[in-house]
């Protein structure tokens, strides 16, 4: 099954970041050599059966690897793929983010959600197992993340729509 990876908080080649080759390698050392990554985000494209125990085992030696410890979250390709086909054509793609998240389906119009949502200025449009897509009241400000921590309690990861669109466009549908 192809999947995609979200490392929380990576800007690779930066300082204080793990660099392409460590994630490269983690895959790798977790049974996926022939995993990808896409921009300089932590976002990685990758093919297993058992997708959940490769992220974790990934996660562990990247960090081994590089000495940075981050959380890896992950979707099946055919989840993003039916969130950009649903959504993709909207008119104000900068708006919205997909943040991915390790908890149930968010009710996005649960009272709490919807209370929390206009506390970080944003509204949840689409949620599935395990992520939201974000709408933010502000084009060019980010509040996915934030959000799927408050109400989870758990890390939460985004990327813009604008960049899941181009992976899906690059690695195809």
């Amino acid at each position: 099954m192809r999947c995609v990876a979200f490392m929380r908080n990576v800007n690779q080649g930066q300082r204080g970041h793990p660099a392409t080759a460590d994630i490269l390698a983690g895959f790798a050392d977790a049974g996926c050599s022939d995993a990808q990554t896409f921009q300089s985000n932590g976002t990685i494209v990758f093919d297993s059966d058992a997708p959940s125990a490769v992220v974790e085992q990934a996660a562990d030696a990247i960090a081994v690897r590089s000495g940075y410890d981050r959380e890896i979250l992950w979707i099946p390709w055919s989840e993003l793929r039916a969130v950009v086909d649903e959504h993709g054509a909207t008119p104000e793609p900068p708006r919205f983010e997909l943040t991915l998240h390790s908890d149930t389906i968010i009710d996005r119009d649960d009272v709490r959600v919807v209370s929390c949502a206009t506390e970080h200025r944003c509204s949840i449009v689409d949620a599935g197992q395990g992520w939201a897509l974000v709408r933010n009241d502000v084009q060019g400000e980010g509040h996915g993340t934030p959000l799927l921590e408050s109400l989870t309690g758990r890390p939460a990861t985004s990327r813009g729509l604008p960049t899941v669109i181009r992976l899906i466009a690059r690695f195809g549908r």
